[in-house]
């Protein structure tokens, strides 16, 4: 075998333990989900004052699924995770720079719905913000 080939497949072997290792780390530091039944509660702030409170109940892992359940949300999946275009039917005007970001308990939380694991008890604010 010559040296070319021999140094391809030794690139290749490294680029395989890298992703292995990436995706085992994913894994490792991923939130933790709590199994079974779960009662969270929901806020949404409108932009035009018709604000929201809703009680879920629901047995979901990650809060998109408890969304998705109540019909709540539309969006787009990106490179990045699942970006909402409207929430309770309002959309997000990109012309205007409007775009839906949440809290958890009034802290930011810095995953994404579908990355979120839920737990009992917790509550989540929804808002339609305007400008970057």
């Amino acid at each position: 075998m010559n040296k070319s080939k021999k140094t391809g497949i030794a690139l290749v072997l490294i680029l395989v333990v890298l992703v292995a290792g990436a995706y085992f780390a994913y894994r490792l530091l991923m939130p933790d989900t709590v199994v079974g039944a779960k009662t969270i509660t929901v806020s949404i702030d409108h932009l035009n004052g018709d604000d929201k409170t809703l009680t879920i109940k629901t047995d979901a892992d990650y809060l998109r699924g408890a969304l998705d359940q109540e019909k709540l949300i539309e969006g787009e999946n990106s490179q990045y995770g699942f970006f909402i275009t409207a929430m309770d039917g309002e959309k997000a005007d990109d012309s205007n720079q409007q775009w839906w970001g949440y809290t958890r308990s009034g802290e930011y939380v810095d995953t994404g719905v579908d990355q979120t694991a839920i737990a009992d008890g917790e509550s989540y604010e929804f808002t339609l913000h305007e400008g970057t």
